[in-house]
C-alpha cells in the first residue's frame, strides 16, 4: 500500500511539472452554430511554440485553426480529424509557424452541438506554451 501511495505522488508530480509550461492565452464563447472566430490573444506570453484549444463548457466540433503571426505569416491546420470536443477535453497541439515571432491571433473554425434550450453555449480556451516539448 505504501508503494501504490509513492507511485501516484511520483505520477501526479510528473504529470503537474508537465502542464506547468503551458500558459491561458484566450477564452472564447462560442454561438450555436458554423462559425469562424478570430480569437486575439491577451497578455505578453506571446511568443510561444505551440498552441491548443481546450473545451471548457458544452460541446465543440472543431474543423480548423488557423494560427496568424505578427509578421502575417500563417498556418493552417485541419482539425477534423479530432473529433468532437466536451467539458474538459484538448485539441492536440498546433506547431507555431514563425518560432522567432509572436502570435498576433487565431481563427478557429467550428461547429458547436447540443441544443440552444438545453446546453449553455460553449466555452473555448487557448493555451500556448514555450520551448522545445
Amino acid at each position: 500500500m505504501k508503494y501504490l501511495f509513492i507511485l501516484f505522488f511520483l505520477v501526479s508530480v510528473a504529470t503537474q511539472a508537465q502542464n506547468d509550461n503551458w500558459k491561458k492565452l484566450a477564452e472564447k464563447t462560442v454561438a450555436f452554430q458554423n462559425e469562424k472566430d478570430k480569437v486575439s490573444l491577451s497578455g505578453s506570453e506571446k511568443d510561444i511554440t505551440k498552441v491548443k484549444i481546450t473545451c471548457t463548457q458544452g460541446t465543440l466540433e472543431l474543423k480548423s485553426v488557423t494560427i496568424v503571426m505578427e509578421n502575417g505569416e500563417k498556418k493552417e491546420y485541419d482539425a477534423k480529424g479530432l473529433g468532437v470536443l466536451t467539458n474538459g477535453m484538448s485539441s492536440v497541439p498546433y506547431a507555431v509557424p514563425s518560432k522567432g515571432d509572436k502570435v498576433k491571433y487565431l481563427e478557429m473554425e467550428y461547429d458547436t452541438k447540443g441544443k440552444v434550450l438545453l446546453t449553455k453555449r460553449a466555452k473555448v480556451e487557448v493555451w500556448g506554451k514555450k520551448g522545445k516539448d
